[in-house]
């Protein structure tokens, strides 16, 4: 009987031409952009917060988060919902791909490309180029964690 590699599912989303990841298993849905409601205090990748059925979202930035160039969120973007730690979170991207199943061995560690790169996860190989994999459990710092925590309390 042959041997069945183990499969990573990922979603797949582009920020400024760049084609990122997140773990299937972290995202819940994705949305149409909606206007996003500023929140102060809060750090500097998070653009703000959405409402959705009841539930305060805090909307990040992969663009902001990498230092990329500002641009402005267009119609056509989209919000992937899904989970950080103990929290929900939309990430803002310019499309979403759609879902890919990989075998586990076509991720590398980010770690060992290059140590300190805490929201990424890894690294996976395809024949269009390299996808980065998001860590959201580690996309905040803990301190980053506390001054979101305080701006939400101010709502």
């Amino acid at each position: 009987m042959a041997k069945t590699a183990t499969l990573v599912q990922l979603v797949l989303f582009i920020v400024d031409e760049q084609t990122y990841a997140l773990p299937l298993a972290a995202a819940e849905r994705v949305l149409r952009i909606v206007e996003i409601t500023p929140l102060p205090g809060a750090p500097d990748s998070v653009e703000g917060v959405i409402n959705i059925q009841g539930d305060v979202v805090i909307v990040v930035s992969v663009r902001r988060r990498l230092g990329l160039a500002e641009r402005s969120a267009g119609a056509a973007d989209s919000l992937i919902v899904a989970r950080a730690r103990a929290r929900r979170v939309a990430i803002i991207a310019e499309s979403v791909v759609g879902v890919v199943e990989r075998p586990v061995d076509a991720v590398v560690s980010a770690g060992h490309i290059t140590p300190g790169i805490e929201p990424i996860e890894g690294v996976l190989k395809t024949s269009e180029g390299l996808v980065l994999i998001h860590d959201l459990d580690r996309f905040f710092s803990a301190t980053e964690e506390q001054f979101l925590d305080q701006a939400l309390e101010r709502l």
